[in-house]
């Protein structure tokens, strides 16, 4: 399959934010592809040609990007960063000069996505003495034998900005229409995509063996399950009528989560991004090794840093320091952990998946030996309010956020890549009218004046809405931010400028930033109260018709959630959620 034809498609892709457009372009792609081709095809559309959970990178920075430019065109290095600059992005700048040499020469190579993939593999995994040299040599190969589209989109793979606006659940939609003519198979294709996390694995088998191979696919250590999300909610009445009157309350740790999957000697750890991220927690991994009765499982936990001298609980901010690739052993003595245990998805080759939460919990009690730093989260029955209360007054008493309330019926199984009302997170944050934490997306940026000139002066942020795949405003935050915030956050956010805004924001004319943000950042901000809003889309219309749902006096808590996607961020019927639980406490 030729890559003009993938390349062709995504031109289409981009130009529209309407999710029924991008599945038809997509249809028609799927349907033109060649079944040896899929999975390089499905790679290509996501940006890898590997699984997110594979730590697999181009390693290729801007400058070495405009270098592989330049060799191509034969244009200077100044010449293609002033294009850059006028078009706003590196892609167009390499697709416009491509189409003025692409008019004097003769042969062109045809790239086909079998030779892409295999290219973009060699440029990744290149290391060593002289591979900065090779990859900018291999990426000029690429562009040399381009179209000038092709070439926007080799450039935009490589820096990781495709700008397609297309999440997931768009191509698993088409997967579905193209293979199956049916779009009801959707929910099958999103199943082995939460327990596999290799889209384009499930693509190859439903294309070469259909979608019965797909029902049967089953969790398989090391590849990562997509996790369990949890509801929220401020009302203890709620929390029993979600939950039949008796559930069982966990603490709520203030850590990162962590997926643990233990294959004889070998630990994997996982983020909540399911990024491998086993070397910044050696100690974690041999405390599994030591600790975990079993040959081959897959365990969630939450890692907490931790005062050795006091026992005392430490903030998350502390533990990511442990983000790093170097010193780790110095910053493991600096910062040690304790691992926290609450759930058994795997055990000894059989799916514990679908087991309800009670079972997957004696099961896992059975498997663990607990030590000072290794333990099971404690948790307890709960039948009343006044149980409830006091299990809550109790964990924020150890330093935790507060407490996850579980279902202990039949259906408890473990929903994979889901949220629903089978988890419900009960924090302090929320026991206030004033005082609610939100996990917000920046989608656009202010220029600062005064004392914050030449750095961002506000942001734009958004909540997530699940069921349009869109981020809609729901507050400009400008306070909260001291001098090292406004450094850092500068620099991670011009990571993810864009020239337009992105297809999947939803804001008023009245809120446009000065700069787009790509939406992948993820902040905790604190909120004075939540109120109907005439100029931010969150819950446009649902509460008031002609409002939405902003937050009132929004603060940066300090506190970037970098274990988080922009998916996973506080989604919109969640606002809507604590907004009608502030009126019931003014009630």
């Amino acid at each position: 399959m030729k890559y003009q034809v993938l390349a062709g498609k995504l031109s289409k892709i981009e130009v529209t934010s309407k999710r029924t457009e991008m599945t038809n372009h997509l249809v028609e792609l799927f349907k033109a592809t060649p079944p040896d081709h899929i999975r390089d095809v499905i790679g290509l559309i996501r940006g890898s040609p590997y699984p997110d959970y594979e730590d697999f990178q181009y390693g290729m920075a801007e400058k070495m990007v405009i270098k592989s430019i330049a060799n191509a065109t034969g244009l200077t290095t100044n010449q293609i960063v002033e294009k850059m600059k006028e078009k706003g992005d590196l892609g167009k700048a390499a697709e416009e000069e491509l189409a003025i040499k692409k008019q004097t020469t003769l042969f062109t190579k045809l790239l086909d996505v079998k030779y892409m993939s295999e290219t973009l593999d060699k440029i990744g995994r290149t290391s060593g003495k002289g591979s900065v040299d090779t990859k900018i040599k291999l990426l000029a190969g690429l562009l040399t034998n381009a179209s000038p589209l092709e070439a926007r989109y080799i450039i935009r793979t490589i820096l990781g900005q495709m700008r397609l606006g297309m999440a997931d659940m768009t191509i698993m939609d088409a997967l579905a229409i193209a293979y199956t003519d049916n779009a009801t198979n959707r929910p099958i294709i999103e199943r082995a995509f939460n327990i596999s996390s290799d889209l384009g694995l499930i693509a190859e088998r439903l294309v070469k063996e259909g979608i019965e191979s797909v029902k049967d696919f089953k969790v398989t250590i090391r590849h990562p399950i997509r996790m369990m999300m949890a509801q929220r909610s401020g009302e203890k009445e709620e929390i029993f009528a979600k939950l039949k009157g008796t559930f069982i309350a966990e603490f709520k740790y203030d850590g990162e989560r962590l997926q643990i999957h233990k294959d004889g000697e070998t630990v994997l750890i996982f983020s909540r991004r399911l990024e491998e991220i086993s070397e910044q927690y050696p100690d974690v991994c041999e405390m599994v090794r030591a600790q975990i009765r079993a040959n081959n499982a897959i365990i969630e936990g939450e890692v907490v840093a931790y005062n050795v001298e006091t026992g005392e609980l430490r903030p998350f901010q502390e533990l990511m320091h442990r983000r790093r690739k170097y010193g780790i052993k110095k910053t493991m003595k600096a910062i040690p952990v304790n691992l926290f245990l609450f759930d058994l998805l795997y055990l000894d080759n059989k799916d514990f998946t679908n087991k309800n939460y009670p079972l997957r919990r004696k099961a896992l009690e059975k498997i663990v030996n607990e030590t000072e730093q290794l333990r099971l989260a404690v948790q307890k029955e709960i039948t009343s309010e006044d149980e409830l209360e006091e299990f809550f007054e109790s964990a924020v008493e150890k330093g935790c956020e507060g407490i996850m309330a579980k279902s202990i019926q039949e259906e408890s199984i473990y929903q994979a890549g889901a949220r629903g009302w089978l988890w419900i997170k009960f924090k302090r944050d929320y026991k206030s009218e004033v005082a609610d934490t939100i996990d917000a997306v920046v989608i656009g940026a202010y220029v600062g004046y005064g004392a914050r000139t030449g750095f961002y002066g506000s942001l734009l942020m958004a909540c997530y809405d699940p069921i349009e795949n869109q981020f809609k405003s729901v507050c400009r935050m400008g306070s909260g931010f001291t001098d090292e915030h406004l450094e850092t956050l500068q620099k991670l956010l011009d990571q993810y400028r864009v020239s337009k805004k992105p297809p999947r924001v939803i804001i008023k004319n009245s809120t446009v930033p000065d700069i787009w943000i790509k939406p992948t950042i993820v902040l905790e901000v604190q909120a004075a109260e939540l109120t109907l809003s005439p100029v931010h889309t969150c819950a446009l219309d649902m509460i008031r018709k002609g409002s939405g749902l902003a937050m009132r006096f929004p603060r940066f808590t300090g506190r970037i959630r970098d274990d988080k996607t922009a998916e996973q961020a506080t989604s919109q019927q969640e606002i809507i959620d604590l907004f009608k639980g502030q009126l019931k406490k003014i009630e």
